[in-house]
């Protein structure tokens, strides 16, 4: 029991109040509680960056341990910086961080803390509850089976491969001797660092999930994280859908519905992104190809949704470019130079076609995380960080 409160807590609790920082500066239009939960592990995911990957470079002995209280101090930092703005706001009687426009507003004198509904709010409850007509209803329920489908399958029938003989090995080493890419995990025997995967740090997050909640890293890798990522994949796909279909959501239900069946009936080599999303979700790789990339996208549909007012000026979108740039790191090294460049011809082509050269400035700030971390990356491989 304890298990699972420790899992709630660090795969639900922390990455929502980690993305109430990024729902704090946005126009209210975007706020739901799918932008608050991504943007939250975006958030967490650059934070375990920040605290493991200098402890990989730097630290020999221990690391993992490092790594971890690093990123314990960090992560519950920034869920209280994000329960700090929630209050502010509640407060201030300013519009709500979670649920759309005026899920608070303020009543009475100044420092009243009486929460009451405004016009906007009720008219989103009174939308929310009305009765869905029988066709989307139908569509919403088969999405869910096909849900419920490729979770079962993934969990009941876990795909074991020879990465796994890397990977989830890696997280347990961490978790059992806490050192973190200083054993190989083919032979047990000590080594130095793999340059092509100290910096991609998706396993030793992995393993710290398991330290606290006190489960086999095997047992995380293969039953938990399907769990999790794969409904935080289509939670993602919900949003890009909302953008794309307007904010009434029509024709969203069958969106997610091809999704589900892209996914499903993906399996057409052993290679394809659908393949790694569903037989590989623990992996890193899979993470980047099926969360990381699309969610680039959804970055950018945010900032240029013409439904929203004050798109370009929203910084939480910022915040969360910039979040999304550094998760690319730790899943994979690769994705980080394939996330710059998909962000910087994206970029390119939204400067053409709305004539407003300032965002490749803006955005090259955004990814100097990532230039960062692949000039590490270059250094490293020719052994001066050594």
């Amino acid at each position: 029991m304890l298990s699972v409160v420790s899992l709630v807590f660090w795969l639900a609790v922390i990455p929502f109040c980690i993305g109430l920082i990024p729902a704090a500066f946005i126009s209210s239009e975007k706020r739901s509680l799918g932008f608050v939960l991504l943007a939250g592990y975006f958030g967490m995911w650059a934070l375990f960056e920040l605290a493991a990957v200098p402890a990989v470079l730097w630290v020999e002995y221990r690391n993992f341990r490092v790594a971890s209280a690093v990123f314990t101090v960090l992560s519950l930092f920034g869920a209280a910086v994000g329960i700090c703005l929630l209050y502010r706001n509640a407060r201030a009687g300013k519009p709500g961080l979670i649920a759309g426009s005026g899920l608070w507003r303020g009543a009475g004198k100044k420092n009243d803390t009486i929460v009451t509904m405004d016009g906007g709010l009720k008219a989103r409850v009174a939308a929310l509850t009305k009765r869905l007509p029988a066709g989307e209803s139908a569509f919403w329920i088969l999405f869910f089976v096909l849900l419920g489908f490729q979770l079962y399958k993934a969990v009941a029938f876990a795909s074991f491969d020879g990465d796994d003989a890397y990977y989830v090995v890696e997280s347990l080493i961490a978790q059992e001797a806490d050192v973190m890419y200083r054993i190989l995990p083919l032979t047990g025997g000590s080594t130095g660092l793999d340059v092509r995967h100290a910096m991609a740090v998706f396993p030793m997050w992995v393993a710290f999930v398991s330290v606290r909640a006190g489960v086999h890293a095997t047992i995380v890798s293969h039953v938990v994280m399907p769990v999790v990522l794969i409904p935080l994949t289509y939670l993602l796909y919900h949003e890009i859908g909302r953008i794309l279909f307007g904010r009434t959501g029509e024709n969203l239900p069958v969106f997610m519905i091809i999704m589900a069946l892209f996914q499903i009936f993906g399996n057409v080599s052993l290679y394809t992104n659908e393949t790694f999303f569903l037989t590989r979700t623990w992996q890193g790789k899979a993470v980047a190809g099926s969360l990381v990339i699309p969610a680039l996208l959804w970055v950018f549909l945010q900032m240029y949704d013409k439904g929203v007012r004050k798109g370009r000026t929203d910084v939480g979108v910022w915040m969360l470019l910039v979040s999304v740039n550094m998760t690319a790191g730790v899943c994979s090294s690769i994705a980080v130079f394939l996330v710059c460049l998909l962000t910087a011809v994206t970029a390119f082509c939204l400067a053409v076609a709305e004539r407003d050269w300032k965002v490749l400035f803006k955005v090259g700030a955004a990814c100097t995380p990532s230039v960062v971390y692949m000039a590490v990356y270059v250094i490293m491989a020719y052994g001066y960080l050594l």
